[in-house]
């Protein structure tokens, strides 16, 4: 679905970087929870169910659950399925499968955004070989964050270490800006050329979150108007961080301690 984004790109103070520390470290913690989880047999729903617990625990609540209409607390995207996977009751793992699972708790009103890969017990040689990569397209692309550098800085590591490995980056869905609203600006495209788009400059926090596939990188969107999936039946892959530009550097925010 097409969002519409606040265009101002925002800069956050040191305060407010603090809240934004604090609401990644529990999306990191989330992640860290559930992987023990995701096992052969294991639904979707349970995995959502399991998240949903937690983050109230924790004093939070779960961003997608009712965004623009979407059902659950977590997007769980298995194998061929892009992104925004909707849980559910029937869709049970299995040996061999990989399943990103999407998580935003809000915290304090600050939303802390994250995602993960990972294998289903014992995976194919090319199903790890694209989890690596994609991570490793994730970590190139923040080590391109620095005050005066370009979103095209970050999408060109990217491409390059994808496609120099066989495999395809997704255009129709991007990184995004981030704070006290899901998506803000700026767009942060996970392709791109060296030099160009946003200059990037301390204060400002966005996603960075790759999402590649083992063929094409077309993707189709089901009739539930929200799960993606690669048109040629590909795996894909995706890991995702928050980050902020500070003045020397980069800080990921969605790290454990």
């Amino acid at each position: 679905m097409e969002l519409k984004i606040p265009k101002p790109v925002e800069i956050k103070s040191a305060k407010e970087l603090e809240k934004m520390r604090a609401a990644g470290r529990l999306a990191a913690q989330l992640l860290q929870y559930i992987e023990p989880f995701v096992q052969p047999g294991v639904s979707t729903q349970e995995l959502d169910d399991l998240c949903a617990r937690w983050t109230k625990a924790h004093g939070a609540v779960s961003a997608p659950l009712g965004y623009h209409g979407y059902p659950k607390h977590t997007c769980t995207s298995v194998n061929h399925v892009v992104c925004h996977g909707i849980p559910n009751k029937k869709q049970l793992l299995k040996e061999g499968d990989i399943i990103n699972i999407d998580v935003t708790p809000i915290l304090d009103g600050w939303y802390g955004d994250s995602s993960k890969t990972f294998c289903v017990g014992q995976v194919t040689a090319e199903a790890q070989r694209l989890v690596e990569t994609t991570h490793g397209c994730m970590m190139l692309g923040i080590a391109e964050v620095k005050p005066n550098a370009r979103v095209g800085d970050i999408g060109a590591a990217i491409q390059a270490h994808a496609e120099a490995a066989g495999f395809s980056v997704v255009r129709d869905f991007v990184g995004h800006g981030i704070g006290r609203t899901f998506h803000t600006e700026p767009w942060v495209p996970h392709f791109g050329v060296r030099g160009k788009g946003t200059r990037l400059r301390p204060g400002m926090v966005f996603t960075i979150e790759p999402m590649i596939n083992v063929g094409g990188w077309e993707t189709v969107v089901l009739p539930d108007k929200w799960t993606a999936v690669t048109k040629d039946g590909s795996l894909s892959a995706q890991f995702e961080h928050t980050v902020a530009v500070t003045e020397d550097g980069v800080e990921i925010l969605t790290l454990l301690d």
